[in-house]
């Protein structure tokens, strides 16, 4: 009897360890360590499934997340300067800069290190692939722009073959 319990333990051991392993995310791995400010707020859609998973993404890398919905999101991208080419679904607001959209949280740390003189990252439209719009496995390329506050953009990441 003791034999099968061990059994039944290791199986269940292992179907958590694969279980887990199947949830895992390209994203989930850390590889910029960051240790200042982590408060973010994130606003977003009541009903933004994707906007969510990019809130998790954002907690797996020990952000502390202000999870505000709201139905005007329109409104609230003009306030933060949220030019309307580099729009998303959700927009964010850390330590005074402007996150928007599927923007990765080594990206965030990076921008958070660095301090540039700029008004936010973005990640425009919802790229397959990118944190929070994972689909299998596929993984559309593509850029996290920088923008200023006159809203005129440039490369600051790029993500090919990730």
């Amino acid at each position: 009897m003791r034999l099968i319990y061990q059994l039944s333990l290791g199986l269940l051991l292992v179907l958590l360890t694969m279980s887990s392993h199947a949830e895992e995310s390209v994203w989930d791995k850390a590889q910029v360590s960051y240790f200042g400010p982590s408060n973010i707020t994130v606003y977003r859609s009541p009903t933004c499934g994707c906007c969510k998973k990019w809130v998790e993404h954002l907690e797996k890398h020990r952000f502390t997340v202000k999870d505000i919905t709201s139905n005007n999101m329109q409104t609230l991208k003009q306030q933060y300067g949220v030019p309307r080419e580099l729009a998303s679904c959700h927009t964010a607001i850390i330590d005074g800069y402007v996150i928007e959209g599927h923007v990765p949280a080594d990206d965030i740390k990076r921008l958070l290190i660095e301090k540039p003189e700029i008004a936010g990252l973005t990640v425009p439209a919802m790229p397959v692939g990118t944190p929070g719009m994972e689909m299998g496995g596929r993984k559309d390329p593509f850029y996290v722009l920088q923008f200023n506050k006159e809203g005129q953009s440039k490369p600051f990441n790029a993500y090919r073959d990730y």
